[in-house]
């Protein structure tokens, strides 16, 4: 299931969301500039290295700074490939502005770095001694994803799944296509610790702690509703009060 709108209406611009979604994008071409040796350096030392941390001895030895922490910061602004960059800012443009809205501009990007430190903190974790370098916004997305789940679990997310040649559009509950999802990530995780030589390199345990960290933070830092403005009539979408009921 390819998610390709959001239901819930939003009151205020998405200035956050998209300069996420920008700076995301001029990273990867400065990434993508740079000589492939060159480059190499530049994602050992600003994306996230388990073992770095865990083998301290390892680190110094290929040089590495064992207490330089910035990489599980850094790593959710860097993509390894095209693909990888529009999967996830597709994603956060489909969730990102209701959650944006809800919690207001900083605490949104506060929200966001907290469910991508999270995420890298739980991918560390599960992979203590992986010397490959994991990068990708897509544990703070799945933060989001947690958060969207949570304030509105009864609106419709519009997804499109293909079935051989042919797209088939459809409506899911929030909630259960978390679920879905969510489920996804804890079968490939747990498979991945059960067979690790078949891991394709996919931060599974990255995608799962910030999802779980997204929802249960979100409830608490939401701004009151003394602080919106009201709802005009046409602001709907497709039919759905500002709750995401219909």
């Amino acid at each position: 299931m390819v998610p390709i709108q959001s239901a819930v209406p939003c009151r205020y611009p998405p200035f956050v969301t998209w300069a996420i979604i920008g700076v995301n994008v001029i990273v990867f071409l400065v990434q993508s500039s740079l000589p492939p040796q060159v480059l190499e350096i530049f994602l050992y030392h600003y994306a996230l290295v388990p073992a770095r941390y865990m083998h301290p001895d390892w680190a110094d030895w290929v040089g590495l700074p064992p207490d330089d922490y910035l990489p599980f910061f850094t790593n959710m602004y860097l993509h390894g490939g095209w693909l990888h960059l529009l999967l996830n800012m597709w994603s956060l443009y489909i969730f990102g502005p209701a959650i944006e809205d809800r919690l207001g501009k900083v605490r949104f990007l506060v929200f966001y770095s907290l469910c991508g430190v999270a995420a890298s903190v739980a991918h560390a974790l599960f992979n203590m001694d992986s010397a490959v370098p994991a990068l990708g916004a897509s544990g703070a997305i799945a933060g989001v994803m947690g958060a969207y789940m949570r304030l509105f679990p009864l609106a419709n997310v519009i997804v499109v799944i293909p079935i051989l040649f042919f797209p088939f559009f459809t409506e899911v509950p929030a909630a259960v296509f978390a679920a879905i999802w969510f489920l996804l990530q804890l079968v490939q995780g747990v498979g991945e610790m059960m067979t690790p030589s078949m891991g394709g390199g996919v931060a599974w345990w990255a995608h799962i702690g910030g999802f779980l960290v997204g929802a249960v933070v979100v409830k608490f830092i939401r701004r009151s509703n003394l602080g919106y403005r009201r709802y005009y009539r046409d602001e709907g979408v497709l039919g759905f009060r500002p709750s995401g009921r219909r």
